[in-house]
This record gives C-alpha cells, structure tokens and sequence, in this order.
C-alpha cells in the first residue's frame, strides 16, 4: 500500500531523518517506536510532504513525493498529529464537517458511522471541543480525520497523557479499525501497548532504522526490552 525508499527529512541545516525506508502492506498495523527525538514524527510529516524531505514515497501505486499534502489527502492518506490539533471552539459536530471538506456529499452517511464507531461523541455533538476529557478529544481528532475515508490512517502519539484506562480504550478501537479494512501507522511511546496490537514494527534512533520485523518478536528483543518497555 505504501512504502518510502532513502527518506529523508530536513528542519533546515538540521536531518532529522537519515535515509529510511519502510512499508506498509494492505490491512496491517505497522509501528514505529523509539525514544524522543529518533524520527518517528519526522517520518510522517515526511510521507505527507509537511517537511522539506528527499526520496520517493509510493502511495497505493503512484509516486507521492512531490505531491501537495490536500492531494495526498484526497488519495486516501490521514494524519491525526501529535497533541490532537482538533477546532476546541467548534463543537464536535462542526469538527467533523471540517474533517469532511473535501467529501461534504457524503457527510451524513459518515457522521453516522463515527457516532456509531464512538458513541460519546454522538451523546456530546453539540458540545465544544474544548471542553471535553484529554481521551475524547483524541477520540474525535481520530473521527474528524476519518471522515475524508482514508485507506491509511497514521497516528502520531494517540496515547500521550491520557490515563491508562482510556489508553486501553483507544488500542481496541484502532484495533477495530483494522477490521474495518483501514491500515494504520502508529507512532507511538507506548511502546509495549502499540506492539501488541501491531503486526510489524520499526525501531527508530536518531533517524535512523536500526532494528524491523515482525511486533512479536520485536516485544521479545532483549535491547527493545532494555531500551523502550523497561525490561
């Protein structure tokens, strides 16, 4: 589905991602973990061309690295960056309308399944955004991004600062999203709550790859162990 070849991702003078390459196949959760700083973020901006970056990216067949970020959108591909981003003076409904500006036709049928997939926000639409829990925010920045139908769906630290009860909560629904035919890239530093729901996994440090394989094995790796799940 999508695969980046030698990215690279620059904030000026300073690389912040040295030469990577990754892919995503139909249906997966795919992580990347790895400490603050490695590239994970980076790697995502980078694939969504919010960066100045270098390499190719393939995107369901066709070459995105050149491609504007509302075209790459419109091809399927969405980001629900770090700290949510959501409209927190707009309520949760007028949030998703945003998320649907470039499939407003649809935007009835869509709103439906999300209320359906998180029933809070349907009992709170009228509510503003701001002024609800850390986890339904992260709950409605995910149900906004999904309203453009994306194929591949990236998260960037979902679960940074909410309580482990909602962290729990978050994990099954990206794991029903899966099943809904949605492949997703996780970046998270939950290491050990993104491997276990993940099929395969990349380790990052200081921009580069330094260990892939299957999430099972990964989990088990006595260095991922030492470094990231405190073992």
């Amino acid at each position: 589905m999508l695969s980046a070849h030698e990215l690279k991702v620059f904030y000026g003078v300073i690389q912040g991602l040295k030469g990577i390459d990754i892919e995503i196949n139909d249906r997966e959760i795919v992580t990347l973990i790895g400490s603050n700083g490695a590239g994970k973020t980076s790697t995502l901006n980078g694939i969504v061309n919010m960066v100045r970056s270098t390499g190719t990216v393939n995107f369901l067949n066709e070459d995105i690295s050149r491609s504007q970020t509302h075209h790459i959108v419109r091809k399927g591909l969405a980001l629900v960056p770090e700290g949510r981003k959501i409209f927190t003076n707009l309520t949760i409904e007028e949030n998703l309308r945003m998320g649907a500006y470039n499939n407003l036709a649809n935007f009835t049928r869509l709103r439906d399944r999300m209320y359906s997939l998180f029933p809070r926000l349907k009992e709170r639409r009228k509510q503003m955004a701001g002024t609800m829990s850390g986890g339904e925010q992260q709950m409605l920045a995910i149900a906004r991004a999904l309203m453009s139908e994306p194929v591949l769906l990236m998260l960037d630290e979902p679960s940074l600062g909410l309580a482990p009860k909602v962290v729990g909560e978050l994990f099954a629904t990206i794991r029903q999203l899966r099943e809904e035919n949605i492949t997703i890239l996780l970046v998270e530093q939950n290491a050990t709550a993104a491997l276990r729901i993940a099929d395969r996994a990349y380790v990052l440090e200081n921009g580069k790859i330094v260990l892939s394989g299957e999430a099972k094995d990964v989990l088990a790796n006595p260095e991922v162990k030492k470094m990231y799940l405190g073992g």
